[in-house]
Formats: structure tokens, C-alpha cells, sequence
């Protein structure tokens, strides 16, 4: 096992039913990544099975009480098998990046904790957590699809995760650009064609059309990912021949805005 995972989380199910699919279904069957739900429910100290309570002082909706959770993360941190270190999503957390992932990888266990309602007892903060991490500023109902989007990712990180492991060395944002497009069969869709250089069996030229539109993406849809690295002359040369053939061709993003999705 390569890394081990511990989420703490009112509603298991939602976490286990993404965690039995795809890449991540795989690596937990095979031994590669441990993933175990903790419900701070099983650690309540009334018949009710209370979490949660009235915010002091006032306010809208409910926080989540400091005993439950502490109980929760506390199980979570004895079937761990080194001493974990013990995430709280959360808005006011760093926003998640590539490179949280990368550094989070390399640890042997995590606990994360997946808030609800308004939030959680600051104490369970300030006594049990090691960092906070966000993965954007929008609102969410709770903290498990957060949670699952990091264990995702560092999913695809770990050794024999990915069947053909040149896709992590290619994946975007890993060298810091968007992915160049992608193309398969068939050649033509409607009017559209895959483009020429990537039919005739030049590895050379591949390699150097798929950086200049790496980069030429980049700049059109996330150019704040260029504004703090220093391109090379060889990138600056693809960038400006990939503007000068986009200002020829038209662009779809004339304000430069957009997003990728995978």
C-alpha cells in the first residue's frame, strides 16, 4: 500500500460510491491506495446520536459539535498505519494545486475531514487538525466532494494506478500548461478534421505542435499560469508563431477566458 486515506464524514455512502469506480475503485482493490470512512455519528454521546447544535452567540443553521468529530478523527488516527496528517476541507483553506497533491503523495497516511452545515467546532481545529485546504471559492453542502476530489487526485499519483504511466507525465497543469487538445477516430467529424500533423508519423513534429498549443492554450484560457514563469526561447517562439496562426484563424476566446475540463 502506497498511501492510506482516512475520511471523516457524516454520509459514508456518498464517499464510498465515487471511491468503488474507475482509476480509484481499482488502486483500492488492488491494494494500492487504503480508503476507510469514519461517521462521527458512531461516536455520539446522547441516545439521539447528536452532531450538531446551535452556534453560540447566534446565527443561522448548525455547526458540528467538537466530541463526535473528535471521536471520529481519533478511531480514524489508531487504524492509520503510521501517524497521519489530518486535512479539514474547507472554504477558508489554501486552494488546492498540483502541487499540494504531489507534496500530500509522498506521505504514507492522511485523514481528511469532511464538514457539514456551517461548519465545524473551531476547538477540532485548533486541537486536531494539521492544515486546511479549499478546492475553489464557491459553496458546497458539505466537504465530501472536496475530499474526494483530492483523494482522486492523489490516486493517479501513486505507482501502478494508472495503467500507462506516460498519462501522468502528460497530464495537465503537471508541467505547469493546459493539455494540448485531443484527437481520436475518425479523422473527420462534420466539417471538422483532425489536424495534419498528427496523421503523418512525425514524432518530432508532434512533440513540437503539441507544446505550441500547450502553450497557446495556456495563454488564451489560464494566463495567469504563464505570468510567474519565465518561457523560454524556444516556448516564446512557439507561443508567438501559435498567436500570429490564431489571430489568422480566428479565436473562440476572444476575452481569454474559459475553462478546461478534463
Amino acid at each position: 500500500m502506497n498511501l492510506w486515506v482516512g475520511l471523516v464524514s457524516l454520509f459514508p455512502e456518498m464517499a464510498t460510491a465515487i471511491a468503488s469506480a474507475g482509476i480509484l475503485g481499482r488502486a483500492i482493490q488492488r491494494d494500492e491506495m487504503g480508503f476507510e470512512v469514519f461517521n462521527p455519528r458512531n461516536h455520539a454521546v446522547d441516545r439521539r446520536r447528536t452532531v450538531d447544535d446551535r452556534p453560540y452567540g447566534g446565527g443561522p443553521g448548525m455547526v458540528m459539535m467538537a466530541e463526535p468529530l473528535l471521536g471520529a478523527i481519533g478511531e480514524a488516527r489508531q487504524r492509520a498505519p503510521s501517524p497521519p496528517r489530518v486535512i479539514y476541507l474547507s472554504p477558508q483553506g489554501a486552494k488546492l494545486d498540483q502541487s499540494h497533491v504531489e507534496r500530500l503523495s509522498q506521505l504514507p497516511s492522511l485523514v481528511l475531514i469532511a464538514g457539514r452545515y456551517e461548519g465545524i467546532d473551531e476547538r477540532v481545529i485548533e486541537s486536531a487538525v494539521d492544515e486546511e485546504l479549499s478546492i475553489g471559492d464557491y459553496i458546497l453542502s458539505g466537504g465530501e466532494l472536496p475530499a474526494m476530489v483530492l483523494v482522486d487526485a492523489l490516486c493517479r499519483l501513486l505507482p501502478g494506478a494508472l495503467n500507462n504511466e506516460e498519462s501522468i507525465q502528460t497530464e495537465s497543469l503537471l508541467d505547469g500548461l493546459l493539455e494540448y487538445p485531443q484527437y481520436t477516430r475518425p479523422e473527420q467529424v462534420g466539417p471538422l478534421k483532425v489536424p495534419a500533423v498528427l496523421l503523418g508519423g512525425d514524432h518530432g513534429a508532434i512533440r513540437g505542435w503539441r507544446r505550441a498549443e500547450a502553450l497557446l492554450r495556456t495563454w488564451l484560457r489560464r494566463p495567469d499560469l504563464l505570468a510567474s514563469r519565465a518561457l523560454s526561447d524556444a516556448d516564446s517562439a512557439l507561443l508567438q508563431a501559435g498567436l500570429r496562426r490564431q489571430s489568422h484563424a480566428g479565436s473562440r476566446w476572444p476575452d481569454g477566458g474559459g475553462n478546461e475540463g478534463e
